[in-house]
């Protein structure tokens, strides 16, 4: 990822912690968990990997269902909430992912990668893939639904965030060469301008 761009993102995401650690689950995302919970419980998984955890709710929850849990994020802020939660956390980003390779059986990504420019993400998706384990299972959720990038002028934030959005064909296509697509739908996201795309997918197993 671009320095700038890096620290511009861990700065925004620094000032608002203690905001988005009082924030509530909202239920369409407690339902896509819910649906990663039982698919890695029915396949007898366990150590998954939260990245881009913000302040640990999703961790929290994934925790609760009986998961080994390691979150990650670039904000030392944010994990600090998580580590309060009682969560494994390290402050990391998804360019360096500083595990073994094979050491978690799932990854779990909920509006993490949208910030990724669109030139890197191969680069992301490869380092994902490389942490997993053989038949992994891979949780990626993205706003999207139109091809956009670029930083949000209406953005809260301070400093305003850079995004990366996707068709539905789009998103699917850029991650087909590392990934089966297990399950691919949208949520309809009532207030915005984007529907959330949810895949389920699991590691391919190519030749590094």
């Amino acid at each position: 990822m671009d320095l700038l761009l890096k620290e511009s993102l861990k700065a925004s995401y620094n000032e608002k912690a203690d905001v988005r650690n009082k924030m509530e689950i909202e239920n369409w995302k407690l339902a896509e968990l819910d649906l990663f919970i039982n698919v890695l419980h029915q396949e007898n998984l366990n150590t998954v990997l939260d990245l881009g955890a913000g302040s640990g709710q999703q961790g929290k929850y994934l925790q609760d269902h009986s998961l080994d849990v390691t979150c990650i994020d670039l904000s030392p802020n944010m994990v600090e909430t998580c580590r309060f939660k009682g969560l494994k956390a390290e402050v990391m980003d998804y360019y360096s992912l500083d595990f073994e390779k094979k050491s978690f059986h799932a990854i779990w990504a909920m509006n993490t990668l949208l910030h990724v420019p669109k030139i890197s993400l191969p680069a992301v998706l490869h380092s994902i893939h490389t942490v997993l384990k053989n038949d992994g299972l891979f949780y990626m959720g993205v706003y999207g639904g139109n091809e956009i990038e670029g930083v949000w002028q209406d953005d809260s934030y301070i400093p305003k965030r850079f995004f990366s959005f996707y068709t539905d064909e789009g998103i699917q296509e850029v991650v087909s060469p590392l990934f089966e697509i297990i399950n691919f739908h949208v949520v309809e996201c009532a207030g915005g301008s984007f529907n959330y795309q949810s895949l389920l997918l699991r590691k391919k197993q190519i030749e590094d």
